[in-house]
């Protein structure tokens, strides 16, 4: 058994994580701090600010995952961090902290990309999990669809051309007045409201891409309307039918890819993945058709190091001391 310890370093928005795997899925220390509650009052994240407590927060973290997994920093035979996508400044933290690391310590650095991470996840929820599989990835800022053919192989199905799932979900919530993060909120209130009750247009975009600043606008639409009208808004109603239609949407376009691609497993990744109507939707969707269906537990579907540690392990490339930060990184 191969019992190769990597650090994993994840700072490419407002949590600061650190992990300890041993081999490829044997997670010894999973630890996030996050900066939800100091961001609330702004009603999302202030880059400056993230960057700024991802300083105060990463070394006490990196120690806090080190004593947990019952290890020594010298016994760390390599350091996989977080180099993109995300925001500048808040990479840079993680990253200035790995490469220092990886250069006192002589051990070699990786360089992961936050979205493959997400999908990487899924092995730490799922030993038993191999490729080839088809990964619906929906985060904050991006959804994607994605052929998985073995570990270091991605084919790019479709991506959001626009709003990404989770954005639509935060914008829709703050114009409702839900506190931030808006996506557990959506998916809290719907739970109390009719998904039929408001026919809002699915969208329709050809191929695998996804778009969803339309459906976000027709819901915005239909808040102004009700206000000039003086109407009466039923909140927890437009909550579950925006939902349903994102999540249709999602589901939809899923099935089809994995059918069309012959895939009979699917996997759901990324910090939408938590929403439990999608969950339960793709779930029940795949047990119809006999599909393997693979979901992370709920505190590996956000960010975290665990997922980067993971996805680090099974790269196999490594960087060297002219890392830099890409925020803007695709697949």
């Amino acid at each position: 058994m191969d019992k190769t310890l990597t650090l994993g370093i994840e700072t490419s928005c407002d949590e600061t994580a650190a992990a300890v795997l041993r081999g490829g899925r044997e997670l010894l220390s999973n630890v996030i701090s996050t900066q939800i509650p100091l961001h609330q009052k702004f009603g999302g994240v202030v880059p400056e600010i993230a960057s700024r407590k991802h300083i105060v927060n990463i070394m006490p973290v990196i120690d806090e995952a080190i004593n947990k997994a019952g290890v020594n920093l010298c016994d760390i035979n390599q350091i996989a961090v977080t180099f993109g996508p995300g925001l500048a400044g808040a990479l840079l933290v993680g990253l200035s902290v790995a490469k220092s690391l990886a250069y006192a310590l002589k051990i070699p650095l990786i360089a992961v990309n936050h979205l493959e991470g997400h999908i990487f996840a899924n092995f730490l929820s799922a030993p038993e999990l191999e490729p080839p599989f088809l990964s619906l990835v929906v985060s904050g800022g991006h959804t994607a669809l994605i052929k998985m053919t073995d570990y270091n192989s991605f084919e790019l199905l479709g991506q959001s051309r626009d709003d990404a799932a989770g954005e639509a979900f935060d914008k829709i919530a703050r114009v409702m007045g839900l506190p931030y993060p808006g996506g557990p909120e959506i998916d809290k209130l719907a739970k109390l409201g009719n998904p039929v009750a408001i026919n809002f247009p699915h969208p329709k975009v050809t191929g695998y891409d996804f778009s969803f600043s339309g459906l976000k606008s027709a819901v915005l639409n239909f808040l102004n309307t009700a206000q000039m009208k003086d109407e009466p808004i039923n909140s927890a109603d437009v909550a579950a039918s925006f939902q349903k239609t994102v999540v249709d949407t999602l589901a939809e376009k899923t099935l089809s890819a994995a059918e069309e691609f012959k895939l009979d497993k699917i996997v759901l990744a990324g910090g939408v993945a938590a929403n439990s109507s999608l969950e339960k939707n793709l779930r029940t969707a795949c047990q119809r058709r006999e599909f393997k269906f693979f979901y992370p537990t709920k505190i590996l579907c956000t960010d975290n190091a665990a997922m980067i540690a993971c996805r680090g392990y099974y790269q196999k490339t490594f960087a060297d001391s002219t890392l830099n930060a890409v925020p803007n990184l695709g697949l």
